[in-house]
């Protein structure tokens, strides 16, 4: 599957998204990475943002998009199977809900859809129950975007979040890229 892998800033769950990368690499897919500014330019107590880049970059045998003009002339010529945005933040999510292409991710999601090709959301969000639902809820009804299956992660310390199965994210891609949504999408 040629699938470009886009990550956002839910950095907590970027050693979850790397081990996903990883497992695309070795099962084959062609992979075209694109990463979100603030991955690109944050380093956090999660790990160094240069470091992040060069460990996405190696995985997947090519330079890594990192800006806007990049993520469009890749995604809209490129004829993915896929976009995965992975993980996926409450605010991108929002943004992409919303229309707003401001970061080389969601170009690479406009891109994407203005071809017909499948959108595969990998939700990691501490305000997916919250604030951020109705975005959640425009992008399900949205013709070809799909979702990891996803679960509390802390009903009791976080009641709103909601954060996918990443084991879930390469299967969930191979239905995406055939207009289905995974199911149970809730678990």
């Amino acid at each position: 599957m040629k699938l470009c892998f886009a990550l956002t800033g839910s950095f907590c769950n970027h050693a979850r998204a790397l081990e996903v990368l990883r497992e695309a690499a070795e099962s084959g897919h062609d992979l075209w990475p694109v990463l979100s500014y603030n991955v690109k330019n944050l380093s956090t107590r999660f790990g160094d943002a240069g470091a992040f880049e060069e460990r996405v970059r190696s995985i997947c045998g090519r330079d890594v998009i990192c800006d806007i003009t990049g993520a469009e002339q890749t995604v809209t010529g490129g004829g993915f199977d896929c976009v995965a945005v992975c993980p996926c933040t409450g605010n991108t999510c929002a943004k992409i809900a919303c229309g707003v292409t401001d970061t080389p991710v969601t170009m690479a999601v406009k891109a994407q859809l203005r071809n017909g090709g499948s959108v595969l959301l990998a939700l990691a969000s501490n305000d997916s129950l919250s604030g951020n639902l109705k975005n959640v809820g425009v992008c399900m009804d949205k013709k070809h975007v799909f979702f990891v299956p996803v679960r509390q992660d802390d009903p009791v310390k976080k009641p709103n979040s909601l954060v996918c199965d990443f084991s879930k994210v390469l299967s969930a891609a191979e239905y995406a890229a055939r207009g289905e949504q995974i199911q149970p999408l809730f678990l």
